[in-house]
């Protein structure tokens, strides 16, 4: 790799604020950094810039962890799995550096990462650092690097030795177990994947990755306690991990840990309130698992961002008249059937709702046209048998 000095690298800064991203481009102006510096204020328009013809070539990113739409953790791990942009230094801002953020930003391989609020100072004195560790590495990472290379050119025995001899020059280090691991996955050596994950463990207890991949295992070994126990841990460390959330509450769901699957579940949410995907896949877990307040929770964060999702109107409706809320739920369950006025089950939760206020001529209403679409449906006949 030829190094650039930093007066001659294009710069990308990525923040939804715009007010950060002008003090930090007033900063790098301030130490003469940057032959070129652009803006993103998202993951994604970061990913188009980084990805664009028109633009030259990113040689440094600074970038927030919290934003909408792609936080700066997704665009890293989307990078990492790009040749051509995987090396590109990383320096990650955040609004605070407890271990959660710690930990996340060493499972995606963060290079560094700065606390707001920081001073010039600091702002060049990190850059200037990430510079060094990538011109100037250590021969264990060397060793790491070249092991990649080989391993993308199918080499993998290759691979795999030059990477104990990275373990071995630095025997405390647990990224080469790690890796190790991973490459035994490929070669479907499950055993020696196991016995390297749990090395790496040993060696840092704060290996999240090695947790992740140590459930993944146990959970296809149908070793479900165990792959709990992992999970565990690697929520423990860091819970912002949704997907691996997600798997860990198929597991305690399996388990009828429920009150456990709930709680976890709760702590997504707390950390993806901006993403809707997120959102939906938490309240369809929910409502499927009776976790009633939650998914109203969810499906009334969704509304507030986009609130012409009539599907999710009727959802909510349906989870407000399980709660006995009939009221509030049949505002919902009415704004829903303008557009699925064939849906039956939509059709009977409306006239049940009017049903249970004592409304009975809506809720004969409701009934009938649900029995209109489905004459022989015993449960419209039911309502309609009340209301007579």
């Amino acid at each position: 790799m030829i190094p650039k000095l930093p007066n001659q690298m294009n710069f990308l800064v990525v923040d939804d604020m715009d007010n950060m991203r002008r003090s930090v481009r007033a900063m790098l102006k301030l130490i003469n950094y940057g032959k070129n510096i652009y803006e993103a204020p998202n993951g994604n328009e970061a990913w188009k810039i980084l990805n664009s013809k028109d633009e030259g070539p990113i040689d440094f990113i600074i970038c927030d962890q919290n934003m909408p739409l792609m936080k700066g953790t997704e665009l890293l791990n989307t990078m990492r799995k790009e040749p051509k942009l995987r090396d590109i230094p990383f320096l990650m801002i955040t609004a605070e550096a407890n271990t959660e953020v710690v930990a996340e930003a060493a499972e995606h391989e963060v290079d560094a990462y700065l606390t707001k609020p920081f001073v010039t100072a600091s702002l060049e004195s990190k850059i200037d650092e990430l510079l060094n560790n990538l011109y100037n590495p250590d021969q264990a990472t060397l060793l790491l690097r070249e092991a990649r290379l080989v391993e993308s050119k199918g080499n993998i025995p290759k691979a795999m030795q030059l990477i104990h001899a990275a373990a071995t020059l630095k025997p405390g280090l647990s990224r080469p177990h790690r890796e190790l691991g991973r490459l035994h996955l490929k070669l479907k050596k499950v055993t020696e994947a196991v016995k390297e994950f749990s090395t790496a463990i040993e060696l840092n207890r704060l290996d999240v990755t090695s947790y992740h991949y140590l459930g993944q295992l146990y959970f296809h070994q149908g070793k479900v306690d165990k792959a709990i126990k992992a999970y565990s841990c690697a929520m423990d460390i860091s819970p912002r991990h949704s997907d691996r959330a997600f798997k860990f509450v198929d597991l305690l769901v399996n388990k009828r840990e429920l009150k456990k699957a709930e709680k976890i579940l709760k702590i997504v949410l707390r950390h993806n309130m901006e993403n809707i995907k997120i959102l939906e896949q938490i309240s369809t877990i929910a409502a499927c698992h009776n976790f009633n307040d939650l998914a109203v929770r969810c499906y009334k964060t969704i509304l507030k961002r986009s609130p012409r999702q009539l599907a999710i109107h009727k959802c909510l409706g349906i989870q407000l008249q399980r709660q006995g809320k009939h009221n509030e739920a049949s505002i919902y369950l009415e704004r829903a059937v303008a557009k699925f006025h064939q849906d039956v089950e939509l059709l009977l939760s409306l006239a049940k709702c009017h049903l249970d206020m004592g409304r009975l001529i809506m809720a004969d209403k409701w009934a009938a046209k649900a029995l209109q679409i489905e004459p022989d449906n015993a449960e419209a006949r039911q309502i309609l048998n009340q209301c007579s």
